[in-house]
């Protein structure tokens, strides 16, 4: 979608805040099993969703100190790699969120089978 000026800027705002919660459920989903930075952003990538370094680091520190994830350094093939899984607390949050983002998918996806204007004039019958 290509948009210019003002309307570039307000769309890629608003794109910035959707993918920042879009990226922290799926970090959240992927570590369900333990694993190191460039693993998550290997098993996303794979899957569509592309993330940088320095959106990733920084995201993993914040779930943690959120309580969302323990970390553990361990070496791996003679080098030192910080693993992440989720807490017992981190498991609970992602079951309520992926209830929540359900519920709100299934409400946008009623709301965009609506054909535009529809809504309108039934209100005004």
């Amino acid at each position: 979608m290509h948009t210019n000026g003002a309307n570039s800027e307000q769309f890629e705002n608003l794109r910035l805040e959707l993918r920042r919660g879009c990226l922290a459920v799926a970090v959240l989903v992927q570590l369900r099993t333990e694993l190191y930075g460039y693993a998550i952003r290997k098993a996303l990538s794979d899957q569509g969703l592309a993330i940088d370094e320095n959106t990733l680091y920084p995201l993993l520190r914040r779930l943690e100190s959120q309580g969302l994830l323990v970390s553990q350094w361990r070496e791996e093939d003679k080098r030192n790699k910080r693993f992440y899984r989720l807490s017992p607390v981190g498991e609970e949050v992602l079951t309520s969120l992926l209830a929540e983002w359900r519920q709100m998918n299934s409400a946008l996806e009623r709301i965009l089978a609506v054909p535009a204007g529809q809504k309108m004039q039934e209100q005004t019958q």
